[in-house]
């Protein structure tokens, strides 16, 4: 076997590693929030130093956990025609996409994430803007509040939904139409628009989890 046969092999061993690592951490995390590095390896069928060898600490674990879903966010954003259509169309199909990535990934109500969490909001930010810019350009949305402060005050929006979530004071089924009521009148969404939100809210959270 040469070097580089050899190298491949050890690098595709490591990439397999630390993915069965993150899946535990996924799924161990979202039912007890406070496991360990130890109980997250013995999950993944892997040894404590292992881990370690892949994430130098839990904090960098967690991270990496936040990373993957946020990723995958991304990508289904990227594909959910969020330049086409009314606005407010778009802007519901951004929280089902959201909501849903939620419900798949309930690990996120639990989890803190470490700090310099900004970068993270990013890539679903940006998309955030690009539709509220496209709100208020065409008169759907109001122009009174700069686009910054809204998607600021949405991101806050869907947090402080997934802790009312978490705290068990509403369900994962209850929250959506809430949220989306309140974001859309946050964007002071016009009267043409209530067949949309009424409709969408009515669709988000309520697409079948693989």
């Amino acid at each position: 076997m040469s070097d580089v046969t050899r190298t491949r092999r050890r690098r595709a061993d490591a990439d397999r590693s630390a993915a069965a690592v993150l899946r535990a951490a996924l799924a161990l995390l979202a039912e007890r929030p406070n496991a360990s590095v130890e109980d997250i390896a013995a999950a993944a069928g892997v040894s404590r130093q292992t881990v370690y060898a892949h994430f130098k600490t839990r904090d960098a674990l967690i991270g990496a956990v936040i990373d993957a879903v946020t990723a995958e966010v991304t990508s289904e954003l990227d594909n959910a025609r969020l330049d086409e259509g009314p606005a407010a169309d778009a802007l519901l199909r951004l929280l089902d996409v959201s909501w849903n990535a939620l419900r798949r990934n309930p690990v996120l109500l639990h989890l803190s994430a470490p700090e310099g969490d900004h970068a993270r909001h990013v890539p679903v930010v940006d998309h955030l803007h690009r539709v509220l810019a496209r709100g208020q350009e065409s008169g759907e949305f109001t122009a009174d509040a700069p686009i910054p402060w809204l998607a600021k005050a949405i991101v806050v929006l869907g947090h402080a939904a997934g802790e009312e979530v978490a705290a068990g004071r509403m369900s994962l089924d209850e929250m959506p139409s809430t949220l989306a009521d309140s974001v859309l009148r946050l964007c002071g969404a016009k009267q043409a628009q209530r067949t949309a939100r009424d409709a969408g809210a009515r669709r988000i959270g309520s697409s079948t989890v693989d």
